[in-house]
């Protein structure tokens, strides 16, 4: 431990553990379930406003909520509490323990990153008590581990660096929902909502597309089994224009570390809502067959609804080119590839999937007794509109390269947090100095 105004405390000594917050019995307050918390941010908000009947955890603006269960907390569900403009207090998931700085001991920032620390996270996990698969950590453990607290003013210096590269990280991961939101919103106007169509069917320019785009699109509509379509196009189902395969029922002592095996694409690759959850990927280095293959640029689709904090089913990801050249998928989901007679993309299904229309009627034809399952036919029973060939290449000229730059992006993340988590331990231990952390982050924030 340096010797510059370092010192030694309990960790609950250090911060404060579940701090008082004064809330209102039947009062509505922004709510926090686990859900909410994504590993990969460093902050959370709200997922609902709640009613408070008295229990749960409370907290305010800047409070750090830690997850207490199993598997949450191994997966690094450890968020700050970001509240609502003009919203003061919180309250949450019995499951959170609150933390916070603790008043001309600890700065605040300082004491999220803490916690964030293997030294402190780790410590928690080993100290889970409880039945197997609902294992969770006593508040008094945290009583039990020491930690060395530098002095304020390098706290800070110390939360502003680890900072400057989560803000980093923020806005990209910023930046990457807005190409994933614009794409998904254009795909809806122009394949669900026909509003090109629309708008030419009243004598209209539609909105934001040059005329050659425009001219792609018919200006009347016609009946079909699926109500009016517009004029040319025609109604398709998935099992017309896909192949879908189940994955890899593996066992778990062939489960590896990352490079010792293929990487294996499962139920946890895959964010309820859709998209592709990079922290879920697992590794295999057991058995395997070539049906159980994939590559990158196919469509994976969860056909199963489990899980503490989360339900997935009929979710859609696309496989990143940065886990090429193949890969495995589990059981738990589906790869799609398009046939060799369709001329849609595999991307058209994955956008498909993630309108609310479609997933729905997709999800509907799940069933099961204990946990719900969809069935392959169930995937490619429901039927949509098929747009002309033109018009699906036209709108890939956007869609491939904002994909491409949602991947780029993704791995300039991946670098950076891997950078803060490089030095986080050792700013943490006092191991490196202030000084070359700020000139080490500098270069890459």
């Amino acid at each position: 431990m340096p010797d510059d105004g370092w010192t030694t405390l309990p960790f609950d000594q250090a911060v404060l553990v579940n701090p008082s917050v004064r809330l209102e019995l039947g009062k509505i307050y922004p709510f926090v379930d686990m859900q909410a918390v994504d590993p990969g941010s460093r902050s959370v908000g709200p997922s609902e406003e709640r009613p408070f009947k008295g229990g749960g955890s409370r907290f305010v603006h800047g409070d750090t909520l830690m997850a207490r269960i199993t598997p949450c907390l191994e997966n690094g569900k450890i968020a700050r509490y970001a509240a609502p403009e003009g919203e003061g207090a919180g309250h949450g998931s019995t499951e959170f323990i609150v933390i916070r700085g603790r008043p001309n001991v600890t700065d605040n920032g300082f004491a999220f990153y803490l916690t964030k620390w293997d030294g402190v996270r780790q410590y928690c996990i080993s100290q889970m008590t409880g039945s197997s698969g609902r294992q969770r950590v006593p508040t008094g453990a945290l009583s039990h581990r020491e930690v060395t607290i530098p002095p304020l003013k390098e706290q800070q210096a110390i939360a502003c660096i680890l900072g400057a590269l989560d803000d980093k990280i923020e806005l990209n991961r910023t930046m990457n929902r807005t190409l994933e939101e614009m794409a998904r919103a254009i795909f809806k106007s122009w394949f669900v909502d026909f509003d090109p169509v629309r708008a030419k069917a009243v004598g209209q320019q539609p909105h934001g597309l040059k005329p050659e785009v425009a001219a792609l699109f018919p200006d009347t509509f016609e009946p079909s089994e699926l109500g009016e379509i517009p004029k040319g196009w025609s109604v398709t189902s998935l099992a017309d224009q896909i192949t879908a395969g189940k994955g890899l029922s593996y066992k778990g002592q062939h489960l590896c570390a990352e490079g010792e095996g293929l990487p294996m694409h499962n139920l946890n690759s895959v964010y309820e809502g859709g998209g592709y959850k990079h922290e879920g990927l697992k590794w295999y280095n057991g058995e395997y067959r070539p049906a159980h293959l994939l590559k990158p640029g196919d469509v994976i689709v969860t056909n199963t609804e489990q899980g503490f904090d989360y339900l997935l089913i009929g979710y859609s990801a696309i496989v990143p080119e940065r886990y090429g050249p193949q890969g495995l998928f589990s059981h738990h989901i589906f790869r799609i590839r398009p046939k060799s007679t369709s001329y849609l993309p595999a991307w058209f299904t994955y956008l498909l999937l993630r309108t609310q229309r479609f997933h729905d009627l997709v999800a509907g034809h799940s069933n099961g007794t204990t946990v719900n399952m969809l069935p392959l036919d169930g995937l490619q029973k429901p039927k949509f509109v098929l747009p002309p060939e033109a018009l699906v290449k036209r709108f890939e000229v956007l869609f491939v390269p904002a994909h491409q730059r949602i991947e780029q992006i993704h791995d300039e993340n991946a670098s950076l947090a891997a950078l803060r988590d490089t030095l986080l331990p050792k700013l943490i231990s006092g191991e490196l100095a202030v000084a070359e952390a700020e000139r080490i982050a500098g270069r890459c924030a």
